[in-house]
């Protein structure tokens, strides 16, 4: 995880790793208990993605006050403006800026929620059908018709907190100021 994120972030990506770490981990952890009989994903509740998007929001944002100070901020918020044309267009980069920071958030959260929630209802129909496969023998149970899709999610129960974890990492990159070429 540490070279994954030092790979996006570069050497200040280290202070980074235990909450990106832990983000990926404690999703990771998520999908996989959905994947347990009887149990229901805590992913596939939009409270937790939120939540979880909401935290990665506020740390971005703290990172961005903290490593540029608050004018810095604003001054990134705004476009970096630095002529007459780029101060003029400040009044229209400023809130699609705004706009698009509060959309990061919401994509996070949203993008988690559906595919964990369509996992775990894919399972749920393929439970279904094997046991109605079975129906006219009177059994208490059915086809276990839903194993190849339980390997299918325990591959994208990965992918999925593995894109939680690079999107985040890639907002906190969006928070640093642009490097220079010299």
């Amino acid at each position: 995880l540490d070279d994954f994120i030092c790979g996006i972030l570069g050497p200040r990506g280290r202070k980074f790793t235990p909450f990106l770490g832990t983000l990926f981990i404690y999703i990771l952890c998520m999908n996989f208990l959905g994947l347990i009989p009887g149990m229901k994903s805590p992913s596939s509740s939009l409270n937790t993605t939120v939540a979880l998007a909401i935290c990665v929001f506020l740390y971005v944002q703290f990172t961005g006050i903290k490593n540029l100070g608050i004018v810095g901020y604003l001054d990134h918020l705004a476009g970096n403006p630095r002529d007459f044309i780029t101060w003029v267009l400040v009044p229209i980069n400023l809130p699609i800026h705004i706009i698009g920071e509060l959309a990061k958030p919401m994509s996070l959260s949203l993008r988690l929620f559906g595919n964990i929630t369509g996992e775990d209802i894919l399972i749920a129909v393929f439970v279904s059908l094997g046991v109605m496969a079975l129906s006219f023998l009177n059994l208490p149970v059915g086809l276990p018709l839903q194993v190849p899709f339980i390997f299918l999610a325990l591959l994208t129960s990965f992918i999925q907190a593995l894109v939680f974890a690079l999107l985040s990492t890639v907002y906190i990159l969006l928070a640093f100021p642009p490097k220079e070429e010299h």
